[in-house]
């Protein structure tokens, strides 16, 4: 079993910062690429930005040289540092990981709210 838990969601107000982590627990040899995925209401879910095992990075245009990603290899926990959120960066922001067990399959946490008042 792996689990992703997803943590540091919020309300912040527009130009501010917040930044959100994501552990992966459980049984599994190794985990590949991590990313955050985020879904607003009436929209499909997209990708903000995905880190290989590498260290290799991959951003949505929307948030470049805003948010960064970053990954703690030793304790599985992958970062978003998200700065001058934008009243559009509001989403349930979703944690993803390739987790390598017996074959490599992909996880999702269970998303984390991220608010931003205009």
């Amino acid at each position: 079993q792996v689990q992703l838990v997803e943590s540091g969601g919020g309300l912040v107000q527009a130009g501010g910062s917040l930044r959100l982590s994501c552990v992966a627990s459980g049984s599994f040899f190794r985990v590949n690429a991590m990313g955050w995925y985020r879904q607003a209401p009436g929209k499909q879910r997209e990708l903000v930005a995905v880190i290989t095992s590498g260290g290799s990075t991959n951003y949505a245009d929307s948030v470049k040289g805003r948010f960064t990603i970053s990954r703690d290899k030793a304790k599985n926990t992958v970062y978003l540092q998200m700065n001058s959120l934008k009243p559009e960066d509001a989403a349930v922001y979703y944690c993803n990981a390739e987790v390598r067990r017996l074959v490599t399959q992909t996880y999702w946490g269970q998303g984390t709210q991220v608010i931003v008042s205009a």
